[in-house]
């Protein structure tokens, strides 16, 4: 089973162990030796000797100066303790809530709040990248996510609150901002250029102890399949990254940023081994774009569900190599349908590029924009087939803003929060049952009222006030009617049910 580790850390101790046995070591010298130092000759290096030098100090001094550390924290709030009355021993946390049968029938035990609720403060590091000299700063989702409050430190030790503009879960990009100007913004490069072998430089703040330069070389490109992002096309590299590096850059030898340092392969240590991910900057720069322009993200799509063409499968329909992204399903009206697209094509080129898989594939079209024209060639039956086609906006996105520009009674109980309507896909994306109605919470301002009271974004709410909603117009006349501009939710957050005042 593979273990995956973001680099989002809390601070820890360090162990100095190892240097306190050197130091005892040299001092044992010292008192030992009876040799004078007036007689020791030392070869001293000539500061004037020219000759080339293999270094990445210039790459390093380049880049150093634009990787932040981010401070990031949020409220937790103790779950309420239970005592409870009845012949269970209520050691089943199920059979607390709905009795001995799990069917609320009243067999199981009576609950009894034995305290108030509690909450405490949990912080974090992370790091980030300056972008812009008027402060807009890159980083990881997961440094910042659902932090209500995040403090960026320069490496000049000058302090900055920051505000989370927008984050993308799909890319685990974030992008914040602190009131500053005349910032020392990193030179963006070209991630696309970079081959097997060449040399990065990872730079972060590791376990806290400050701005650290790690370097190794690009070990692959394009990984995928790993599970940590729904879209993934990673860079990984052995140079050491560790717990607090998310959201630091990944620079090549000029010192320009390639990539967003992310998560690492680490077995079960939780350490270091050699094989660590990020996000390209074509990616990332795609995203942090449409997060700084519109504070959310737009995505393409041309309704088809796609899967790797494996060797078997190249042989089976007649391929020379397994290239290309196999369509498994189309989605009635859909681009895809009125381009004539059917199950079992293989999409082999997208505007005369090649497709390699169905992940590059995925990947590109999302970041195509609305609207945007496609010559697609399919391989069918043995045959090449040239198409036409245009994306279309992904259902749901642009999401839908739970404001006072569509909630005309003032209602603010749910400003920051932003909903779309439940489709039967993103239900079943959401672990709800079949069938099920409402909206879905795309994203939580950390700040808002919403995300104090516990929303999180993947909830499904499915009442407001009592008033059952079943898209997002519902939602919103809901919203009018909370008194005092409060709000009780009915969730439905993976398959369980639960009311939330906000």
């Amino acid at each position: 089973m593979k273990h995956f580790s973001f680099f989002h850390t809390k601070i820890s101790k360090l162990q100095a162990v190892a240097g306190a046995l050197v130091l005892a070591g040299g001092l044992a010298v010292v008192a030992h030796g009876s040799v004078d130092p007036a007689h020791i000759h030392l070869k001293l290096a000539d500061a004037s000797e020219g000759g080339a030098r293999l270094t990445m100090a210039p790459a390093a001094r380049a880049a150093m100066p634009s990787v932040v550390k981010i401070s990031a924290s949020k409220v937790v709030k103790t779950p309420t303790a239970f005592q409870g009355q009845g012949d269970d021993d209520g050691s089943d946390l199920f059979q607390q809530f709905f009795g001995r049968n799990g069917n609320g029938n009243g067999n199981g035990r009576f609950l009894i709040p034995q305290q108030p609720p509690s909450s405490h403060r949990e912080g974090g590091l992370g790091s980030g990248v300056i972008i812009s000299p008027d402060g807009y700063i890159i980083t990881n989702n997961h440094v910042v996510d659902g932090a209500t409050d995040v403090e960026v430190t320069l490496p000049d030790r000058r302090e900055f609150k920051a505000k989370v503009i927008g984050t993308d879960a799909k890319t685990d990009i974030a992008v914040i901002k602190i009131e500053a100007a005349n910032l020392p913004a990193i030179t963006v490069g070209d991630s696309s250029k970079l081959q097997i072998g060449d040399q990065v430089l990872a730079i972060g703040n590791p376990f806290g102890v400050g701005q650290t330069v790690t370097m190794g070389i690009v070990s692959a490109t394009s990984r995928a399949g790993l599970g940590i992002e729904d879209y993934e096309d990673f860079i990984q590299t052995d140079a050491a990254i560790n717990p607090g590096n998310s959201g630091g850059a990944l620079v090549n030898d000029r010192g320009e940023l390639v990539g967003i340092n992310t998560a690492i392969l680490s077995g079960n240590s939780g350490g270091n081994q050699g094989i660590g991910f990020a996000v390209p900057v074509s990616l990332a720069r795609e995203v942090m774009d449409q997060i700084a322009t519109h504070g959310q993200v737009t995505r393409a799509y041309i309704g088809v569900r796609i899967q790797e063409v494996t060797p078997s499968i190249a042989r089976a329909v007649g391929l020379d190599a397994p290239k290309g992204a196999m369509v498994t399903d189309v989605t009635p009206d859909s681009p895809a349908q009125r381009a004539g697209l059917q199950s079992g094509d293989v999409i082999t080129a997208v505007n005369g590029k090649p497709v390699d898989d169905s992940n590059q594939l995925a990947i590109e079209i999302s970041m195509m924009g609305v609207n945007a024209p496609l010559k697609l060639q399919v391989f069918r039956n043995g045959q090449t087939v040239n198409m036409n086609a245009e994306t279309a906006q992904m259902p749901g996105t642009p999401v839908e803003r739970a404001s006072n520009d569509n909630n005309k009674s003032g209602n603010s109980a749910l400003d920051g929060v932003s909903v779309r309507s439940l489709t039967p896909n993103t239900a079943e994306q959401m672990g709800v049952a079949p069938g099920t109605s409402g909206v879905v919470v795309t994203n939580v301002d950390p700040s808002s009222a919403a995300a104090s009271a516990g929303l999180q974004t993947g909830d499904v709410i499915q009442e407001v006030n009592h008033t059952h909603v079943s898209n997002s117009s519902d939602f919103a006349s809901a919203l009018q009617k909370g008194k005092n501009g409060d709000s009780l939710l009915l969730i439905n957050r993976k398959g369980n049910k639960l009311y939330l005042a906000v």
